[in-house]
């Protein structure tokens, strides 16, 4: 954790905001909040923060929004969402949207402290591209990592950000069997925990971008009890 990484926490709850602002300022962050979507969303598009926690239900301007309109004005910057508990559909939408993570409320702050440590830890890892390999192809699929770009045929494959990550990384270790445990700490960057279907939803939309039958996916398998395996 570095004393010069600053957060922007977007929470229209007093209460929240002032507890999350203390803990955080006290764990050697530089801490900015705002009450409303509309205010977040003017704060965040300036690019200065490391890491957005961005509640789903605020005034003037919902989570979802801001998160989209930052995403679609290029800002990259790693985004938690704060969800409601049990709103399995607020955590795809976000998650869809371009969140890199999302915690359930009520939740515990040394949860929320390891998830903050990690997105801050695995945004500082460089881009390491091996010199030896510029791509690899499976099927009609072409990947090519000095682009970070996927085709198909002639076509391009539109790929999240995570999506792009979770592939390279099953293609880098095709035909090991990886668990959902390992693909949380090397592809999102924090130790897994129990109840987290994270790493199935992007999953299950890898497949129905790449396989030719997402219902019987080819390539990318899974080894019930245990995980993934990519063949190809």
């Amino acid at each position: 954790m570095s004393e010069t990484s600053r957060i922007l926490l977007v929470e229209d709850e007093p209460g929240l905001q002032l507890t999350l602002s203390d803990r955080l300022r006290r764990e050697g962050y530089l801490v900015d909040s705002a009450g409303d979507g509309q205010t977040g969303f003017d704060k965040a598009a300036t690019g200065t923060f490391d890491l957005v926690l961005l509640d789903v239900m605020l005034p003037r301007k919902n989570g979802f929004d801001v998160l989209r309109d930052l995403r679609q004005r290029g800002i990259e910057t790693p985004v938690i969402m704060l969800t409601a508990r049990g709103q399995v559909v607020d955590t795809v939408v976000g998650l869809k949207l371009g969140a890199d993570d999302y915690l359930a409320k009520p939740f515990e702050m040394m949860e929320l402290l390891a998830r903050i440590e990690a997105r801050l830890r695995r945004r500082a890892l460089p881009v390491v591209t091996p010199a030896a390999h510029e791509g690899y192809q499976f099927g009609e699929i072409r990947v090519d990592y000095r682009s970070a770009e996927v085709f198909r045929g002639d076509g391009t494959v539109e790929l999240s950000a995570r999506e792009y990550q979770l592939l390279r990384y099953l293609i880098e270790h095709r035909n090991e069997v990886i668990s959902r445990d390992q693909l949380l700490n090397e592809v999102w960057g924090y130790n897994a925990m129990p109840s987290t279907r994270t790493v199935d939803v992007h999953v299950a939309w890898l497949r129905q971008k790449i396989e030719p039958n997402p219902r019987h996916p080819q390539f990318l398998l899974t080894v019930h009890g245990l995980g993934y395996r990519f063949v190809g």
